[in-house]
């Protein structure tokens, strides 16, 4: 606009010392272009106001002078840069700046005809009257002129944009290397990273759970350690947690540590504005982590806490999947095999009923085979059961096997034993559910095969800790059979994924007890509530 003002005035005045008018246009529009300040844009333009005022008596006199623009009509050489500040204000939406410069200009468009003689010409009063309602035009139809030109807002689309994320998801996945969307794996590899940069004995990666307490994803040094996992202690634990900053300490962070020196660090992973875990360091000597060490183990557990929160969604994603297609199965099976297992089992009942007199061998073959649909139907209506459980957030791990094990002993006529040990602290949901599947796979097993009297189920939770042992009085794995061992695979990939161990070992005097332990065992005096059931219920 600067350069189309100066073309003009030039033009119609042939006088170069108009042009400075354009220069001081150029000094006054330099806040406003440069500084971008609260004060100084606004006074940046309201100088250029008033020079455009001003300067539009003095262009069209000159314009009359040599004749090149008669009646004052000159000031339209200069004018049309009026609409710049206007419009630079209406754009920064502020409201009140407009007309306030609106006015300014008209009072100085007087000031300045005045001034140079041009007042009582028609054709400056028309030129400076059309820029003011043109002005006016800017300043109070730009904010609707915004609105109208601004695409609108599309219309939300939730499975549309479920798909796309989804889509993205799946790209991701296929493109990252193996165990990069695997919490307990990306926890390994940040304390081998961290190995190399920093001293230490023992190292911990720690993620928030249900109760207000931590659970370990990972861990290094020579023995399994009992970490301090409650966020309401004294401990620099909490105080990571709380402040997302890195925390020092003297002394151990581990319930477990039979005392000496040791020095700690806790680093807090941020992700945005929100902590998704720690990272515990721990060495046997005093000042082991000064302000370089802390500098450089931050430097690497930055971008470890972004990877660790993707897989910690990922995980809630595949679990909700994993559940939804559950209950899809379910509900395809008993639509459609169950029902037509029990159509199969009326037509025999039928065939039976309607049987001539002396047919005693058919009869006994349909009675034989009545009896195995009724046996297949039965183990449908288990499976159904099986595929349907799962751990309520309010009734916890101990309620879920209890409820399956009940069902599944009173169904083969098992006398069932329960003890429990649980504490008011939650595991990870997905973990709780690996849990539940393992405790399933080993009740059936041991109504399947072993051919048992009696069942003992016991569950200990106090998080990170947790043991589920499932014992039975019959015959073990004696008969070595296919289904069993796949069984076996199934459970102990289901212990794997969680960090959890596996354990089958013989009962004596006879049977089978398989196990599976999360953790340590913590003090006995950290179990907040302990429920038993009685023997044989």
């Amino acid at each position: 606009m600067l350069a189309l003002v100066a073309v003009l005035t030039l033009t119609a005045t042939e006088d170069p010392k108009q042009l400075l008018w354009i220069v001081l246009l150029a000094v006054a529009a330099a806040p406003a272009f440069l500084v971008r300040h609260h004060i100084w844009s606004p006074a940046g333009r309201l100088a250029e106001v008033v020079i455009t005022s001003l300067a539009a008596g003095f262009v069209a006199s000159s314009a009359d002078t040599v004749g090149r623009v008669n009646a004052g009509f000159g000031a339209e050489a200069i004018l049309p840069y009026l609409a710049v500040p206007l419009l630079t204000a209406a754009l920064h939406r502020r409201s009140t700046e407009g007309p306030v410069l609106l006015g300014v200009a008209a009072v100085t468009m007087v000031i300045g005809g005045g001034v140079s003689g041009s007042l009582g010409e028609p054709g400056y009063l028309a030129a400076c009257g059309q820029w003011l309602v043109l002005g006016a035009i800017v300043t109070f139809a730009a904010e609707t002129m915004r609105q109208l030109l601004q695409p609108p807002e599309p219309t939300p689309q939730p499975y549309a944009e479920a798909t796309r994320l989804l889509t993205q998801l799946r790209s991701v996945a296929r493109s990252l290397p193996g165990a990069t969307l695997d919490p307990g794996g990306i926890s390994e590899h940040l304390l081998e990273e961290l190995r190399a940069v920093a001293p230490g004995h023992r190292a911990a990666v720690l993620s928030a759970s249900g109760g207000g307490r931590l659970v370990v994803l990972a861990q290094s040094g020579a023995e399994r350690v009992d970490w301090e996992v409650t966020l309401d202690a004294d401990s620099a634990i909490a105080d990571a947690w709380a402040t997302q900053q890195p925390q020092t300490a003297s002394r151990s962070q581990a319930r477990t540590h039979s005392g000496g020196e040791a020095s700690s660090l806790v680093v807090p992973l941020v992700a945005g504005v929100r902590t998704i875990g720690l990272v515990i360091l721990e060495t046997d000597a005093a000042g082991a982590y000064p302000s370089p060490v802390v500098q450089a183990v931050t430097e690497v557990t930055g971008p470890a806490a972004l990877r660790l929160e993707a897989a910690l969604l990922f995980d809630d994603v595949r679990s909700l999947a994993t559940n939804e297609e559950r209950q899809r199965l379910a509900r395809e099976i008993h639509d459609g095999v169950a029902q037509e297992l029990v159509m199969v089992g009326y037509g025999i009942d039928n065939a039976q009923a309607t049987l001539p007199e002396g047919a005693d061998e058919t009869a006994e073959e349909l009675r034989t085979l009545r009896g195995e649909v009724t046996r297949v139907i039965t183990e449908l209506r288990l499976s159904l059961f099986e595929l349907r459980s799962e751990v309520d957030r309010n009734g916890g791990l101990a309620a879920a096997i209890a409820e399956y094990a009940r069902t599944l002993g009173t169904s083969a006529g098992l006398r069932v034993h329960f003890t429990f040990d649980e504490s008011t602290a939650r595991l990870p949901a997905a973990t709780e559910a690996e849990l539940l599947r393992i405790a399933q796979e080993a009740i059936t097993n041991a109504r399947k095969h072993a051919g048992a009297s009696n069942l003992w189920v016991t569950c200990t939770v106090d998080p990170p800790y947790a043991e589920i042992e499932v014992s039975d009085d019959g015959k073990g794995f004696a008969d070595e059979r296919p289904d069993g061992r796949y069984g076996l695979t199934i459970m102990a990939e289901r212990a794997e994924r969680i960090r959890g161990r596996l354990k089958i070992t013989p009962r004596h005097p006879s049977g089978t007890t398989v196990a599976v332990v999360l953790g340590t065992p913590p003090r006995r005096d950290s179990v907040r509530e302990s429920v038993s059931a009685p023997e044989g219920e």
